[in-house]
């Protein structure tokens, strides 16, 4: 596999209580066709999506291969985007091509968990094991018909939690599960809700806004800072747990799509980029945020 690095110096707008951002990107898997959802299974490999591709790929000691293809699932699998692992040991995934909520073992089987979504495009577990889905329909700032979902695994049904959204696309919790971030693409910015005891989204807020671009996959470190990959900006944007720009971090491209924190220590961040089509990693000074549903462990930085 071939390595390309980039020494890109992140913009820091504020030091207080904050280390340095120089990030140093590697190129890992390149000639992609839309990269998404990169998902680490907290042991030793990363998965993402190659949407356009219409393959799974994966990342196991520093060699690329390939989970699944579209013509080895019978009907089970087409586009995924967003990636999520759960610790049952299943891949979750978002096929917009179709519709569908699917998951995966580690040979590549596959099941579809709930369909007749419109374009479902992200998801992640919430702290009571249930699992949150973003759907947009239409890319129109006026056109709220976006909704956010959850697969309530007790009972085996979908709920809508939350409606009205422009473009609803990356998701992630807080640490104590008690709110959550969705980028909202079509409007520029990431909103923040409360997380209530039934599942419901409620108290949206603006937590962000983000011109230039479209906020796409959104990730956390043990700090509360958020980190959001601006699309069309060609950025990682860092914002503080108060939603204060603390950090810019300039990407290879100029359409990071989605991020994640991977490896031991949770201090490698995972970036797919859809300019350069390609996938590609960097140390980072905090540690990604660790979810106990999720068993895997994250340190504070020295």
């Amino acid at each position: 596999m071939k390595y390309f690095v980039f020494a890109l110096a992140a913009i820091l707008l504020s030091c207080q209580n904050q280390p340095a951002f120089n990030l140093q990107f590697e190129k890992v898997a390149q000639n992609l066709q839309f990269p998404e959802g990169p998902a680490w299974d907290g042991q030793n490999t990363l998965y993402f999506s190659n949407c356009y591709g219409n393959w799974l790929g994966m990342v196991q000691n520093d060699e690329v291969d390939t989970l699944l293809t579209v013509d080895s699932t019978q009907n089970c699998f087409r586009q995924t985007n967003g990636l999520t692992f759960h610790s049952d040991g299943y891949l979750y995934a978002c096929d917009f091509g179709l519709g569908a909520i699917e998951r995966f073992d580690r040979n590549g089987s596959c099941q579809i968990i709930e369909a007749g979504f419109n374009r479902p495009n992200d998801l992640a577990f919430g702290p009571e094991g249930h699992l949150y889905i973003t759907d947009p329909k239409s890319y129109d700032k006026d056109t709220p018909d976006g909704c956010v979902y959850r697969y309530n695994f007790t009972i085996g049904k979908i709920e809508l939690v939350a409606d009205s959204l422009c473009f609803p696309n990356g998701i992630a919790f807080t640490a104590d599960g008690k709110s959550v971030f969705v980028a909202e693409s079509a409007q520029n910015r990431v909103l923040k809700f409360t997380v209530e005891s039934d599942g419901k989204l409620t108290h949206r807020r603006i937590f962000a806004e983000m011109p230039g671009g479209d906020p796409d996959g959104i990730a956390l470190d043990v700090r509360g800072n958020v980190y959001v990959a601006h699309f069309g900006a060609g950025r990682i944007a860092v914002f503080d747990p108060r939603g204060q720009l603390i950090a810019s971090i300039p990407t290879p491209g100029k359409k990071p799509s989605n991020l994640e924190f991977a490896d031991p220590d949770l201090k490698t961040l995972y970036v797919t980029e859809d300019e350069t089509n390609a996938l590609y990693r960097a140390r980072v000074p905090i540690a990604g945020l660790a979810l106990s549903y999720q068993q895997r462990e994250g340190h504070e930085s020295d």
